[in-house]
């Protein structure tokens, strides 16, 4: 029993001697050394701690990728499964270079007018307090990759890749960058301001600025392509051409439905309380958008379409990204709601007009984005949220000031995004051509396009 004792008595009075040392030795540490923290460290640490969660934002921003891909794969057929693959890595590839080349200055440069950047070329706009801007910059990539991708769905299974390449890199060097100017150039100093900032549009993570602008370019891009083979019969009526694999779309919906607690959230660029809530509103508007959709699916087609639902949450998103930072979770269910009943009757409505987007890229982002850009104008409660001293909503006593800021927003983005984008489209078919040949879209764009058979050992289809 004493040889048990025996090493820990002595290590404590190890401690003790030590202990004593430390107090009455000549280099024992004053004891106000804990309240010397200065408020440059504190400064500091805010610094990096705004770092690291705008990095982690946009990693979640960037795996939104693999969730529109994913998404894109499954509500197609399986013989263009590779071509979806490689267009959603490579406008992310393209889209990335051509914004540090030049979209990052048309974005965030010295502003004329309000209207583009003129300086700061190869990212050079970003020369000084390097760390911050290293990071702010990657965020902003990934936004812009992500208003580029969006545009795929809707062209899918019919365009030749060599065209959506170049579409690619000239959305994100000019289209995408020159319109997140207007409403986010001042988030880099008021130097780089946009003219709807002067107005105070309201737009906190992208509602107008990336889904409206994907959106409308995909409209454009869906009119100048024209529907697929088989999509439309001669006397109007119309044929459903099912996705291969509803598995993987919906995978890719709730991959993306996490990438939106970095899209949402990380827009704060600041690792502050207001994330939590922000996520909590992300996550009312897109349950609440998934719960319509399934309503409003189930009462008009007569089942609970899952392709139809996953959609509704997509919609719910798209919808809550602008109002997310100043509404309350009341206003949050209702944006989500009506977006998610939006989204199935534009579907239906863009049908009957005989447009063709295979995977309703232009009733998520196009349709709901144009409603969160308005709901901002009709439920933005600031002064109840603590975050202003009034509101700007007509709901909560705003009056019709902020609406009519939302609205002339939202035309002049539609007039900038479809115009530009019908006058690429239309001038690409008619150059270098922007349709695959016919025998080639009967026979899949995998091999035509790449050679390669995503399925290949395990063929699931006719090559036609």
């Amino acid at each position: 029993m004493n040889r048990i004792l025996k090493w820990p008595m002595l290590g404590a009075i190890a401690l003790l001697l030590f202990g004593a040392g430390s107090l009455f030795g000549a280099d024992a540490a004053p004891a106000s050394a804990p309240k010397m923290a200065t408020a440059a460290s504190v400064e500091t640490v805010q610094i990096n701690l705004n770092i690291v969660w705008t990095i982690v934002g946009g990693i979640l921003v960037f795996a939104m990728q693999a969730g529109f891909a994913l998404v894109e794969t499954g509500f197609t057929r399986a013989k263009n499964a590779a071509n979806i693959m490689m267009k959603n890595l490579m406008d992310f590839c393209t889209g990335s270079l051509a914004f540090f080349l030049i979209g990052s200055a048309f974005m965030f440069g010295k502003t004329a007018w309000g209207l583009i950047g003129t300086d700061g070329f190869f990212m050079n706009v970003f020369h000084e307090a390097a760390g911050w801007n290293w990071t702010f910059m990657f965020f902003q990539t990934m936004f812009c990759a992500t208003a580029a991708t969006i545009v795929s769905g809707a062209m899918a299974e019919r365009t030749k890749f060599s065209s959506y390449l170049i579409y690619s890199i000239i959305v994100s060097a000019f289209i995408y960058p020159i319109a997140g100017k207007w409403a986010w150039g001042g988030l880099f100093g008021s130097g780089s301001a946009g003219w709807l900032e002067s107005f105070g549009f309201c737009d906190f993570a992208g509602s107008t600025v990336v889904h409206f602008v994907g959106g409308s370019l995909a409209l454009a891009g869906a009119i100048a392509l024209g529907p697929r083979i088989g999509k439309f019969n001669a006397d109007g009526s119309i044929n459903a051409i099912p996705g291969h694999n509803l598995v993987i779309a919906t995978l890719g919906v709730l991959v993306l439905w996490i990438g939106w607690f970095g899209f949402n959230p990380g827009s704060t660029t600041a690792g502050i309380g207001d994330i939590g809530r922000i996520a909590l509103i992300t996550n009312l508007g897109a349950v609440s958008g998934t719960v319509a959709a399934l309503a409003t699916a189930w009462i008009l087609l007569g089942k609970p379409d899952l392709s139809m639902t996953l959609n509704g949450a997509l919609a719910g998103l798209v919808a809550i990204t602008a109002p997310c930072n100043t509404v309350t979770p009341i206003g949050a269910i209702l944006i989500g709601a009506i977006g998610g009943a939006l989204v199935i009757l534009s579907v239906l409505a863009l049908d009957k007009i005989h447009i063709d987007d295979p995977v309703g890229a232009v009733s998520v982002h196009a349709v709901n984005g144009l409603w969160g850009t308005i709901a901002c104008g009709l439920f933005n409660a600031e002064a109840v949220l603590g975050t202003a001293a009034a509101s700007t909503g007509l709901f909560y006593g705003g009056g019709f000031r902020q609406l009519g800021v939302q609205f002339m927003g939202a035309a002049a983005y539609f007039v900038w995004s479809f115009g530009l984008g019908m006058l690429l489209f239309l001038a690409m078919k008619h150059t270098i051509g922007l349709r695959v040949e016919e025998d080639e879209e009967l026979k899949g764009l995998d091999l035509v396009e790449h050679g390669n058979d995503a399925y290949a050992g395990f063929q699931i289809f006719i090559n036609e």
